[in-house]
């Protein structure tokens, strides 16, 4: 069996960024006798649509992360409101992009945009003059990609206060 793209690759409608690093395989995998197309940059501007999708993705979950670990340890104040508006925003715009495959992805890169997210929860900590707070974010995730994906669903305020 040759080596080269599947015949029945990933749909689009399906999942976005499995489909253009597909689409992109066969393209580079085409007949090259003609040299009018420019096989290898239009693969390279495909994958790149895809990894736009899941750099998207990424930013929505450090955010969501972000303002997670803020409703969990900040100040029980306004803010609050204002915190878990972001996070439906965010979580809706991540159910727009999500795919399977992006889906594992962002499962391996949970860690390292964790420690993004931390490290921006706890710079505005510290500018919400909760300098103790900032110094108690968890150094790993104590939430998971289903927390983060969860409609409705926010952390207790410190001490359990609303």
């Amino acid at each position: 069996m040759p080596d080269g793209p599947r015949p029945n690759g990933p749909r689009y409608e399906d999942d976005f960024y499995a489909w253009t690093q597909y689409q992109a395989e066969v393209v580079r995998s085409m007949p090259s006798s003609d040299n009018r197309f420019d096989r290898e940059n239009v693969a390279e501007e495909i994958e790149a649509l895809g990894r736009n999708e899941l750099h998207d993705v990424y930013g929505f979950v450090r955010l969501i992360l972000t303002h997670l670990l803020l409703l969990a340890l900040g100040p029980v104040d306004r803010s609050r409101l204002g915190w878990m508006k972001e996070i439906a925003g965010a979580r809706a715009d991540l159910e727009d992009k999500i795919s399977p495959t992006i889906w594992l992805l962002t499962q391996s890169e949970l860690p390292e945009l964790y420690d993004n997210a931390r490290e921006i929860a706890g710079l505005k900590l510290r500018g919400l003059g909760e300098p103790a707070a900032a110094d108690n974010l968890p150094t790993l995730s104590i939430y998971s990609l289903d927390d983060i994906s969860r409609d409705d669903w926010y952390p207790e305020p410190p001490g359990g206060a609303t």
